[in-house]
């Protein structure tokens, strides 16, 4: 069927383009003939205004022959001379068919008028050899009188034949005139029939196959506003059902995310009670162990060694000892701090920096109040210890910085926690990027445990210009 309406209107473009350039070919071709036409009817008025204006020129010499022989003045501004040979050549150009115009030569083909030419030939030539012996001073009186008779006896013969020639000019411009019309008259019909037939063979069809497209069109496009209206219900049905999966896929990435925080929450907890567990071991067993080791230790250093070198291994026991009571402390101190249960978390963060100072030989401060305990409940102040030490920790070993501030300050019932460095910083996108990163620098488990606390983390940095870490959480 495709194949059948490309022949078709290949076949109909045929004919379209045949029949539009024979209508252009006969249009053109009126237009090549009228203009031609035209063109000749100027140069047949040149014609016959010349050949009248040589029936004038033979008149008027003929008047100024007869006043010249007898002597008699007139008040003709012309000379003699010039009318003569204006008459001449102006014969001359109409016997050799070339009449000079503005633009060219005024020519005709015409096998009478070159016979009607031939004809007046010897009746021109005796009336300008006698108008010449007139025109001549030296030509006797005698002489101009004979010549004034042949030339009177010949202008009745050469107007004569000029008429005949200037009708016969007349007539071969009307009989050009009406072939021209009957040329017109000729391509007009064929382009009439040109266009009837192009009705019937190609509009006609044009317009048969034109309603058929356009009633298919119609009939196509009912068809598919249906398909588009069943399209759009389920279209419809399909965002309901995407809407629905959603929901179901939020409420199990919600469902999922609570039980990662209950199980980060009570793996925490877990650790934190196995911190505590450990550090009271540390602190009532071990401890206590080191403690009555120093004691006794203390108490030979009254015995006398009588080798110096007993003596010196004694003292560095002694020494010994107390680094491990002392490092047994810090152990059991950063496990679970007993100042964070007995005086608050302003206090324990406030020891905590003294002692990271103390340790690292960076400067560490505190900004918060210390006096007046915030009312919080315990597993928040252990979070927030935590993220405090993680976050020290981390610029201690990572940002080599020379200044580390700790703030914790109150906002209505809001907690601020705030740990900035001037270290050297790092980029965000590798935070955010790279999980080895997080796993190291334990960002994951400050994330973690403020996602625990229900609490907002926000993380500032640019490389060589610090980093600072404010954690927001509601009472």
């Amino acid at each position: 069927m495709e194949r059948l309406d490309k022949r078709v209107a290949g076949s109909l473009t045929r004919f379209y383009v045949v029949a539009l350039c024979v209508v252009a070919l006969l249009t053109v071709s009126g237009l090549f003939l009228i203009r031609r036409t035209i063109r000749n009817l100027n140069h047949d008025s040149r014609l016959v205004n010349v050949a009248g204006r040589q029936r004038m020129l033979s008149q008027r010499l003929t008047k100024l022959a007869v006043l010249k022989v007898n002597d008699i003045g007139h008040r003709d501004s012309a000379s003699f001379d010039s009318l003569l040979t204006l008459w001449k050549v102006s014969h001359e150009d109409l016997v050799s068919r070339k009449l000079p115009v503005e633009k060219g030569f005024v020519t005709w083909k015409s096998q009478p008028l070159d016979t009607m030419f031939h004809e007046l030939a010897p009746i021109f030539n005796r009336i300008y050899q006698n108008l010449s012996i007139i025109n001549r001073d030296s030509s006797g009186l005698d002489a101009k009188q004979q010549a004034l008779a042949q030339v009177l006896a010949g202008e009745p013969q050469f107007l004569a034949q000029m008429n005949r020639i200037v009708f016969q000019f007349d007539k071969e411009s009307f009989e050009r005139l009406e072939n021209l019309e009957r040329i017109e008259w000729i391509l007009d019909l064929m382009t009439i029939l040109v266009l009837v037939a192009e009705g019937l063979l190609i509009f006609r069809p044009v317009v048969n196959t034109t309603r058929r497209v356009v009633r298919m069109l119609t009939e196509s496009e009912d068809a598919l506003q249906l398909s588009n209206q069943k399209l759009k219900e389920a279209n419809i049905q399909l965002v309901e059902t995407q809407k629905e999966l959603l929901r179901l896929e939020e409420e199990k990435y919600e469902l999922q995310l609570a039980e990662d925080r209950v199980r980060a929450g009570a793996l925490i907890e877990g650790q934190e009670e196995e911190r505590k567990r450990f550090a009271l071991e540390l602190h009532d067993g071990i401890g206590q162990m080191l403690t009555g080791l120093k004691l006794h230790a203390e108490k030979l250093k009254a015995v006398q060694f009588h080798d110096e070198k007993h003596q010196k291994r004694f003292e560095q026991l002694v020494t010994l000892i107390q680094d491990i009571i002392q490092t047994t402390r810090q152990v059991s101190f950063n496990l679970m701090p007993s100042v964070l249960s007995d005086f608050g978390l302003a206090s324990a963060l406030k020891l905590l920096c003294q002692q990271a100072a103390d340790l690292s030989g960076i400067k560490v401060l505190f900004e918060g109040e210390t006096n007046e305990r915030i009312r919080m409940s315990r597993p928040m102040e252990i979070g927030l210890y935590r993220i405090a030490q993680e976050a020290l920790n981390n610029a201690v070993k990572h940002a080599n910085a020379d200044q580390i501030k700790i703030k914790l300050e109150q906002s209505k019932n809001r907690i601020v926690l705030e740990i900035a460095d001037d270290g050297k910083g790092f980029l965000i996108s590798n935070l955010k990027s790279e999980g080895q990163f997080l796993t190291r620098n334990g960002m994951e488990n400050i994330r973690t445990r403020t996602q625990l606390l229900n609490g907002e983390i926000q993380i500032i940095s640019k490389v060589d210009s610090g980093t600072r870490l404010v954690v927001q959480v509601d009472l």
